[in-house]
């Protein structure tokens, strides 16, 4: 009897992550699509990085050569920081999908924030 109600649990378990991944965005997909943000900072890449650590939600933070990269929730946001003769280069590129948990407006006030 308890094989009857592990094959629709887990049924219904594949779906929900087919689903889900689905929803979001790869990295190199988002690293393929245009900045919405790009700006230059004054401050040092580090600054930065751990100002918008404390301020967005879920985040991921990984190395790629010189540039640091912090992915934003389901892989909704990809900031990349890099070093600049004058501080450091801010590139925010944004998902296709839409992610509630943190709206441009939010995202733009952050970077604001974080890199002034």
């Amino acid at each position: 009897m308890p094989s009857r109600r592990v094959v629709p649990f887990t049924a219904l378990l594949a779906s929900v992550l087919a689903l889900a991944a689905c929803s979001s965005a790869s990295v190199p997909e988002l690293r393929a699509s245009s900045p919405v943000i790009y700006v230059s900072s004054h401050r040092q890449p580090r600054d930065v990085l751990n100002c918008l650590e404390d301020k967005l939600p879920s985040v991921s933070t990984s190395k790629l050569g010189s540039a640091s990269e912090l992915l934003v929730g389901p892989n909704a946001w990809l900031v990349t920081l890099t070093p600049s003769q004058y501080g450091s280069t801010v590139k925010v590129q944004k998902s296709s999908a839409d992610y509630g948990g943190l709206p441009e407006p939010e995202m733009r006030f952050d970077i604001a924030r974080c890199t002034t």
